[in-house]
């Protein structure tokens, strides 16, 4: 058998590394492990949400779905930190948020409701509300359906 010449070896192991890169978003990260029958297991602790564009300036606020459409068609669900911030959104979807630490404030209509580190909090589709702590708050969120931005 002969040898591989060093340019057609340098050609495939580019192509390789190519695919790999167009790929490397489609990889599971280390926190997630998705089983052939669609059984998923998130290691929440784990999960570092990342910066999210509320549309003000200053506001502190983290996020990171941890499902893909592919993987949930029903049901999206993630991970989202707030660091003493407060913003509006309006949703389109019911959400339910288990609080893992810190203080979660939902405000409406001039109320506030209030989850510590081990409530839940639902919140119904069509409600304008808004997001806040007075300090630090880490949450589990479901959304359902999963593709609420179609609709």
């Amino acid at each position: 058998m002969g040898e591989i010449d060093p340019k057609t070896l340098e050609a495939m192991v580019r192509k390789v590394l190519s695919e790999l890169l167009t790929e490397g978003a489609k990889l599971t990260p280390q926190w997630k492990t998705v089983d052939p029958s669609g059984i998923m297991s998130v290691r929440a602790a784990q999960v570092k949400p990342e910066p999210f564009d509320t549309g003000k300036a200053g506001d502190k606020v983290f996020l990171k779905d941890v499902s893909e459409l592919s993987e949930s068609p029903r049901l999206g669900f993630g991970v989202m930190e707030l660091d003493n911030s407060t913003f509006k959104w309006t949703l389109n979807y019911d959400e339910v948020d288990y609080v893992i630490d810190g203080t979660l404030e939902i405000l409406i209509d001039g109320r506030k409701v209030v989850g510590q580190a081990g409530d839940v909090i639902f919140i119904p589709a069509h409600s304008t509300i808004e997001f806040s702590t007075p300090n630090f708050t880490r949450f589990f969120y479901v959304v359902y359906p999963a593709n609420w931005y179609d609709q």
